[in-house]
């Protein structure tokens, strides 16, 4: 079969769906739209599918054949951002709300594979389930959907993911072997001082002052305790104190940041002695701290079988030309990591960018847009990958 012809005969679909999807974003797990535009798809071509993790959604495709299960994963929600793309059709409709990281190329990426599935149930060999997860900008949907079962009942054998990049041209794609993105850790500190009148700062504890040393010391956890051989970033996103009065020195102060590292060990350090630093700094301020540290999205992994089956079958599909092999990982988070976490994973990056159509400018941007001449592309190399997974894992 040539799957880049079959996922081109859906193109005009594809293109209908996703325009659809951009012009209603919806955030975090409030996706009642989306989802049901997902569900309503699935009834139409008569696959089934169960509600999960609020309104994420779980389908699967049977094959004629017996045997093993892949799961196929993409993200449905949206940013609260405001869309200033003035030259495009399917602008945002919704004030403050924006897909402006690609999530809804992804949903439909996801939509067009299982009609493109569905109909070639016979040559199968097991199953394919469609994992549309919710909320992956904020908590994760992908954690919720895992503990309610996504990957049992059938049991899931492998899993595969996709994120477009407007940093790869439109017809290749980006995949690395071994660690792909970090792993976050957010944390808050409250710092507790004691108020005054400014004239008189020996009357009082002052908060501020302990936050600022506080703020400069964290540098050095990544600076001097991490082996700089290994990425690793703590950045400070916030720090609150005191009122408009600037003779007031205030009673607390706040102080709101992330760790993100590419190590277990390295993770475990971080929140260690991040909470020993700030306890420590603040004692010596003569102020009182208050840590507290968010598990957040662990570091995504591609399993090396699942790389090196997935890059050939890419290379087959849109010459080797077109796959290029990434050196470094993202410092950024990615929630598929805990699929990757659970079972053998691959996750890979879609190009979408085309300087000749202006579609340049980057993710999380008000700007942001996708070359949908991508859609067709990513829905081939899901396809392929799902029925060359599933028929190596029934060979071994």
């Amino acid at each position: 079969m040539n799957y880049i012809e079959k996922a081109r005969e859906i193109y005009d679909e594809l293109v209908a769906i996703r325009r659809d999807f951009h012009e209603h974003p919806e955030l975090g797990f409030e996706l009642e739209r989306t989802s049901s535009k997902v569900k309503g798809f699935l009834k139409s071509e008569g696959i089934e599918y169960y509600e999960t993790a609020k309104t994420g959604i779980c389908a699967i495709i049977k094959g004629k054949n017996t045997g093993k299960t892949v799961g196929l994963r993409a993200d449905m929600d949206a940013l609260p951002l405001m869309e200033t793309h003035e030259n495009r059709d399917y602008h945002s409709k919704i004030d403050g709300r924006m897909h402006a990281c690609g999530h809804d190329a992804h949903t439909t990426i996801l939509m067009g594979v299982a009609k493109v599935l569905n109909g070639m149930k016979e040559e199968l060999h097991g199953n394919v389930k469609l994992f549309f997860e919710p909320a992956e900008e904020t908590t994760g949907g992908a954690q919720i959907m895992i503990e309610e079962g996504v990957l049992e009942n059938p049991h899931v054998d492998a899993v595969i993911g996709l994120h477009v990049s407007e940093d790869i041209d439109c017809g290749k794609i980006g995949i690395k072997k071994g660690v792909v993105n970090a792993a976050s850790n957010p944390f808050s500190i409250v710092i507790k001082g004691k108020g005054a009148h400014g004239a008189h700062p020996n009357a009082g504890v002052d908060p501020i002052v302990a936050a600022c040393n506080i703020v400069n010391m964290l540098q050095t956890l990544v600076s001097r305790e991490i082996s700089p051989v290994n990425p690793a970033v703590l950045t400070i996103g916030y720090i609150h104190g005191g009122t408009t009065a600037q003779n007031v020195i205030p009673e607390d102060a706040k102080i709101g940041g992330i760790i993100r590292t590419m190590k277990k060990e390295d993770r475990e350090f971080a929140k260690k002695r991040l909470k020993e630093m700030v306890e420590s700094a603040a004692k010596a301020m003569r102020t009182e701290a208050k840590v507290l540290i968010e598990e957040s999205y662990p570091c995504l992994y591609n399993d090396e079988s699942m790389f090196e089956a997935f890059k050939k079958l890419a290379e087959d599909l849109l010459k080797e030309e077109n796959v290029i092999t990434l050196d470094d990982p993202s410092m950024g988070v990615e929630s598929f990591a805990y699929f990757s976490m659970e079972r053998p994973a691959v996750f890979y990056y879609l190009g979408t960018r085309n300087e000749e159509k202006g579609i340049v400018n980057p993710a999380h941007g008000s700007l942001f847009d996708v070359d949908e001449e991508s859609l067709p592309i990513g829905v081939a190399l899901q396809v392929r990958a799902a029925v060359d997974t599933l028929k190596r894992l029934s060979e071994k």
